[in-house]
């Protein structure tokens, strides 16, 4: 199988940092993770936030803990470091070579967007809660064989709330990802700049937060591959 990616992130407007912490690590029995924090409010506090949860969570998932266990633990830290008075909304995004599935694990009231050749566009919408304020806390953990040849979008709640500046009802991804899906637009980071320019669109230019997109999508390998493993990308500072 074939893992491919993309990332599109935009800090608030008039906000000199994101909010947004955005990591990914090598799992150590095979595939990767990428985690996707969002700090409580925004600009530098909502970054020491978002980037120490983050790096828990790398961590644990660079040990092998499983997913769910690591939000747990991320919770439990942020709780203590903070006395429980900031949160946190955490996604956890894994292709598991050894479990031959996608692991999504979730703490964020935004849904994860999932399609599949097989049933179309569909959420996993299951209520869950953020990271770091109640004591008890649980993720959402969802597992997608990786041969239904899933595609996963996950993002902050700047995506969806784009456009409610003056009141109106916010931008919709779901919408926007099935128009683009029905357009033959299937590549990760196409999908991923789709969706942050048209949000950027609602917004009239000025992010009224901090917006991060994570596509993720697993793809039979080609015929002609070499067995050579590759990662690129491109960051802008």
């Amino acid at each position: 199988m074939e893992v491919i990616f993309g990332v599109a992130k935009i800090r608030k407007y008039a906000v000199s940092l994101s909010g947004d912490t955005l990591e990914m690590v090598e799992r150590p029995h095979g595939g990767l993770s990428i985690v996707l924090v969002d700090g409580q409010r925004s600009g530098r506090s909502a970054k020491k936030i978002s980037n120490v949860v983050a790096r828990k969570a790398v961590q644990l998932l660079a040990e092998g803990v499983r997913d769910g266990v690591v939000a747990r633990a991320a919770h439990d830290y942020l709780f203590n470091y903070r006395d429980g008075k900031v949160s946190a909304t955490l996604n956890i995004v894994s292709v598991d070579a050894r479990s031959q599935t996608v692991v999504v694990s979730r703490n964020n009231d935004s849904p994860v967007i999932v399609h599949t050749p097989q049933r179309g566009v569909y959420l996993l919408n299951e209520p869950s809660q953020s990271i770091g304020t109640h004591r008890n806390v649980k993720p959402c953990v969802v597992e997608i064989p990786m041969e239904l040849g899933p595609l996963v979008i996950a993002y902050t709640d700047g995506l969806r709330h784009a456009g409610s500046r003056y009141g109106g009802a916010g931008f919709d991804p779901v919408a926007a990802t099935k128009r683009l899906l029905a357009q033959g637009i299937s590549d990760p980071q196409t999908i991923a700049d789709s969706l942050l320019a048209l949000a950027m669109e609602a917004d009239d230019g000025r992010p009224i937060d901090d917006i991060s997109v994570v596509v993720l999508e697993v793809r039979e390998e080609r015929d002609d591959s070499d067995g050579v493993r590759r990662v690129s990308g491109r960051l802008i500072l």
